[in-house]
């Protein structure tokens, strides 16, 4: 179908002090789609207000088709076959981004070191970097994360003040592991938390069984409790056993 055939009408916001962004993003997605976009710019809130009134909606943008309604941003998304997370749905993609990430950066840090991305201390650097992104991403609100955290964490459901000082402790460690300084503080701290957390975790979820979400990447994820938090607390325990006894010097 060409794009003379294929033609759509969108109202969206576009006023002084505010040009809404989910108006931008439909006429992006119909315009990739192929559609000629008949673009209605509503410029004052008494036009905003109007056109709410006329068509019985609540929102703006309002996409028609055919002169049929399609809707707002998120239905034009579903039109075209895209399915949007809903609200509680769980989802991976926070931690695949971290890893990923810390992944490339590891590398990148071993490239410019080394001249080859693919060393032992890049795989240091993987796990370090890791737990410095994950410990950061908990201080971004270390309320809600304390919250999430005390819904399973053995130690913090003991000593309340444990939930809030595990990010602090976790990006301690992972900037001194980066660094190989001070093993005499990083490994202890790594290995302490670490193991509380593996042994919370080991019991929220194969031993009781509880659908929890897991506070590893802050306290607003969506990511399910289990093998991702594991990883985690155990990637801190063999890195720990490792400064222990790796070999000096070298990369």
């Amino acid at each position: 179908m060409t794009t003379e055939s294929k033609r759509a009408t969108l109202y969206r916001m576009v006023m002084p002090g505010h040009v809404c962004p989910y108006g931008l993003k439909s006429k992006w997605q119909l315009a990739r789609h192929g559609y000629a976009v008949d673009d209605r710019l509503l410029r004052t809130r008494a036009e905003v207000d109007s056109f709410k009134a006329e068509h019985g909606v609540k929102t703006t943008p309002q996409t028609f088709i055919d002169g049929v309604r399609i809707g707002g941003n998120d239905d034009l998304r579903r039109f075209f076959g895209h399915r949007g997370a809903a609200p509680g749905d769980t989802s991976y993609r926070p931690v695949i981004a971290v890893f990923g990430m810390t992944a490339l950066m590891a590398m990148a840090a071993s490239h410019a070191v080394s001249g080859d991305a693919f060393t032992i201390r890049a795989a240091e650097w993987f796990v370090s970097f890791s737990m410095i992104v994950l410990a950061m991403l908990k201080l971004q609100d270390v309320e809600r994360f304390s919250t999430m955290f005390l819904n399973y964490d053995l130690l913090a459901r003991r000593w309340v003040p444990y939930a809030y000082l595990y990010p602090f402790a976790e990006g301690l460690a992972g900037v001194l592991m980066s660094a190989a300084v001070l093993n005499g503080l990083s490994v202890p701290v790594a290995l302490f938390i670490g193991t509380i957390g593996a042994a919370s975790v080991i019991k929220a979820v194969y031993i009781d069984r509880r659908e929890l979400k897991c506070a590893c990447v802050g306290g607003s994820s969506n990511v399910p409790l289990g093998f991702v938090s594991l990883t985690e607390n155990l990637f801190m325990i063999g890195m720990a056993a490792w400064m222990l006894f790796r070999p000096m010097g070298g990369m």
